[in-house]
């Protein structure tokens, strides 16, 4: 969930308590000004966005990208701990060198316990399957036989390895675009994590489709799928499942729904009571 409001409000805080003659040549220090701080024009100039687009982000009726929180945090010198409350307010994960977390924490342990009726996929931030709740193995099946490797989302689909395949050739192009563009902006962020270096030189090994994707730059965001899992009891079964940021260790929730009163909802129902003697 993201605390926009609470977001421009800090902002507009921390906007007024900047001393322009500290945050660089963009600012007007020597004219006279009615308020602290910095203007939103100044802010603007500094951040290299519109000051429209600073007015709407102050009012809580904008998401910033994270390009657009870094300038913005290095326009109003925050400290690290600034920008990371920003990160959080605004549903980025924060930028961490080293390597991937690969622990669910307990908060996300919480969440799956409590949203038992739902199923539901917990993915590092390379979309490899850390844990489902039981709803989302007695629909995808138990993961615990697989390698690291073979949990992998994007190497499972570029492969033809996976269960869940999008429904039409139009889902399938934005499912794969979205997947690389995702791959590709946690790979700017931890960019010395082994597994991560690994998995991208596997993929483009064994993919041309996603050495294409990676070379062209895809950069659809990566929000929801749409796709068809096969079940081994009760067959086909589509499913729409949106992604859930976790700021919690970085990770992703995937949280598989059926059109209600559906063909699909009833198989659902009928491999719920599985669950419960999981």
């Amino acid at each position: 969930m993201y605390e926009l409001r609470r977001f421009g409000a800090l902002l507009r805080e921390w906007r007024n308590r900047a001393l322009p003659a500290e945050v660089g040549p963009g600012s007007t220090a020597g004219s006279a000004r009615r308020t602290p701080g910095l203007r939103r024009e100044e802010l603007a100039e500094l951040s290299e966005v519109s000051t429209d687009y600073i007015k709407r982000l102050e009012q809580g009726r904008a998401r910033p990208s994270l390009q657009v929180l870094k300038s913005v945090a290095r326009a109003l010198t925050l400290s690290p701990a600034e920008y990371e409350h920003l990160c959080i307010l605004t549903g980025h994960a924060i930028a961490q060198p080293g390597q991937i977390n690969r622990l669910i924490g307990p908060a996300t342990r919480r969440l799956l316990d409590r949203l038992e009726n739902v199923p539901i996929a917990v993915f590092d931030a390379t979309w490899t399957l850390l844990s489902y709740n039981a709803l989302g193995t007695a629909l995808c099946g138990d993961p615990s036989p697989y390698t690291r490797r073979d949990r992998n989302m994007a190497w499972r689909y570029f492969t033809g390895t996976t269960n869940c395949a999008p429904e039409s050739g139009r889902q399938a192009e934005q499912y794969e675009a979205s997947l690389v563009a995702d791959l590709r902006e946690t790979a700017s962020r931890y960019p010395s994590d082994p597994g991560l270096t690994s998995l991208i030189t596997a993929l483009q090994t064994a993919s041309p489709s996603f050495t294409e994707l990676w070379r062209n730059g895809a950069t659809t965001k990566f929000e929801q799928r749409h796709g068809v899992i096969n079940h081994p009891y009760v067959g086909r079964i589509r499913t729409a499942g949106n992604v859930l940021a976790v700021p919690e260790g970085d990770l992703k929730l995937l949280v598989y729904t059926t059109e209600p009163e559906s063909t699909d909802a009833d198989k659902l129902a009928a491999i719920a009571p599985t669950a419960l003697t999981r």
